[in-house]
C-alpha cells in the first residue's frame, strides 16, 4: 500500500490542488484533497512526494500500428515491442491496429494479438484488444491503406476474421455506403466490436444509417473521409450530428487545433489517438505502412511520391500536452479524452479512464510542462 500525495490529482470531478492517492493491491483505494493524514495529523502510510507535479489516468489508446521502429504487422515480437514503446510513453490500455492486408494475413495478425491479450501475466493485460482498419474501406477515401486489398463488406469474411482473433477483435472501421455494410455492421455489434466509421465517401444519410444500425465512433474524424459541406454535410455532420465518439489524431498536421476545440464542445465526445507507426520515437527516415513506402520527414509520415498522409509519429503524451498548450483545453478536459472516453468506448469504465476509488492503478504523472515523469499500470511503476 502506498499513497502518492503533494500532486495535482485530474479526477472526474476536477483537480485537487494539493492531492493525494491511495493505491492497494493494484487499484485506487482513495482519493482526497490536501495531504493525507493518519491519527495525530501525520501519515500512517508510506508516503511518495510527488512534488507538485501532475497525476492523471494512464492513456487509452483506440488506433496505434507501431511504435519505437516496430510494426504491429511485422512479428509478434514487433507487436509486442511496439505497445511496450507507447506504454513508456504513459498508454496503459491500447488496441493494436491493422491496415488492410489479405484476409489470410489479418488472420495471423489477428492471432498474435488474441496472443498478447491471452497470455498477460495478469488478466485484462495491457492489450485490450485488436482494431481491424480494413479491408472494408473506401477506395476513394483509402489514404495509405494498400487499394489492392479493400473489400467490400462481407459477413463470412467477417465471421472468419473474428474466429481467427479468438473474441478479441474490439473495433472494426467500416465504410457505411459499401455494399453489404449495415449488415456487417449489425454482425459486429452483435459481437460485441465497437463499429467506427472511417476511410469513407458517405454521404450523411449513409452514414446517419450506420449510426442508427449501431456504429458508435469515427475513425480519424476529418481524415479519409468526404469533407464537410453546408449541403451535403457528409460523415462529419453525421458524426456531430449523432454525438459519436470522434477520434482525432493531434499531432499538429492532421487537425488544426481549432478542430479540438470544437469536437471538445461536448467533452464526451472528443477521443485523442495516435494513429502512430513504426515511425514514432524513431526519427525520420523510411519506412513502409502495409507494404508501402513511408517517408518521414520533420516528424510527419506520408506515402511516398504522393506526400499522402500515412499515419503519425505521435505519443499519447504528446497529444494530451498539444490539448492542453495548443488546443488551450482545460487539463481535465485533455484527460478525459486522452483516457475516460477511449475507455467508455471499450466499455472499460469500471475498470480504468479516471482517478477513482475501485479502478485500476493505472496513472501517469507529468511535470509542470505536461511531459511525462513516471507511469503506473496496476499499481506497479514502468
Amino acid at each position: 500500500m502506498t499513497v502518492l500525495a503533494g500532486c495535482r490529482v485530474v479526477t472526474p470531478g476536477g483537480v485537487l490542488d494539493p492531492g493525494w492517492v491511495e493505491v492497494h493491491e493494484g487499484r485506487i483505494a482513495a482519493v482526497g484533497v490536501g495531504m493525507p493524514a493518519g491519527r495525530n495529523g501525520r501519515a500512517e502510510k508510506a508516503v511518495t512526494d510527488l512534488d507538485g507535479t501532475w497525476l492523471l489516468p494512464g492513456f487509452v489508446d483506440l488506433h496505434v500500428h507501431g511504435g519505437g521502429g516496430h510494426d504491429v504487422t511485422a512479428s509478434p515480437g514487433d507487436m509486442a515491442a511496439a505497445v511496450a514503446f507507447h506504454r513508456a510513453h504513459g498508454t496503459t490500455r491500447t488496441l493494436v491496429s491493422l491496415v488492410t492486408a489479405p484476409l489470410d494475413m489479418l488472420a495471423e495478425q489477428l492471432s498474435w494479438v488474441a496472443d498478447l491479450v491471452e497470455h498477460a501475466p495478469r488478466p485484462d493485460g495491457h492489450v485490450v484488444g485488436a482494431h481491424l482498419e480494413g479491408p472494408f474501406l473506401s477506395h476513394a477515401r483509402c489514404g495509405a491503406q494498400p487499394p489492392q486489398h479493400l473489400l467490400d463488406p462481407d459477413r463470412a469474411a467477417f465471421a472468419g476474421l473474428v474466429r481467427a482473433a479468438r473474441g478479441t477483435i474490439r473495433c472494426i472501421t467500416v465504410a457505411p455506403e459499401l455494399p453489404g455494410a449495415l449488415d456487417v455492421i449489425a454482425d459486429a455489434v452483435d459481437a460485441g466490436v465497437v463499429v467506427a466509421i472511417g476511410h469513407t465517401d458517405a454521404t450523411y444519410d449513409q452514414t446517419a444509417a450506420a449510426f442508427a444500425a449501431g456504429a458508435t465512433l469515427t475513425t480519424h474524424l476529418f481524415n479519409c473521409m468526404r469533407p464537410l459541406h453546408h449541403r451535403e454535410p457528409g460523415p462529419v455532420g453525421a458524426a456531430l450530428d449523432a454525438a459519436v465518439a470522434c477520434e482525432l489524431i493531434n499531432d499538429g498536421v492532421h487537425v488544426h487545433p481549432s478542430i479540438i476545440r470544437m469536437v471538445a464542445r461536448d467533452p464526451r465526445r472528443l477521443v485523442l489517438v495516435t494513429d502512430a507507426i513504426d515511425a514514432a520515437g524513431a526519427g525520420d527516415g523510411a519506412y513502409v505502412l502495409g507494404g508501402r513506402a513511408v517517408r518521414v520527414h520533420d516528424g510527419q509520415a506520408r506515402l511516398a511520391g504522393s506526400g499522402v498522409l500515412a499515419g503519425s509519429t505521435l505519443t499519447m503524451d504528446e497529444a494530451l500536452r498539444r490539448a492542453v498548450v495548443d488546443a488551450g483545453l482545460p487539463i481535465e478536459v485533455a484527460a478525459v479524452a486522452a483516457a475516460t472516453n477511449p475507455a467508455r468506448v471499450l466499455g472499460l469504465s469500471g475498470r480504468c479512464g479516471a482517478i477513482a476509488v475501485g479502478l485500476d492503478a493505472d496513472l501517469v504523472v507529468l511535470d509542470v510542462d505536461l511531459c511525462l515523469v513516471r507511469v503506473m499500470a496496476r499499481g506497479v511503476w514502468s
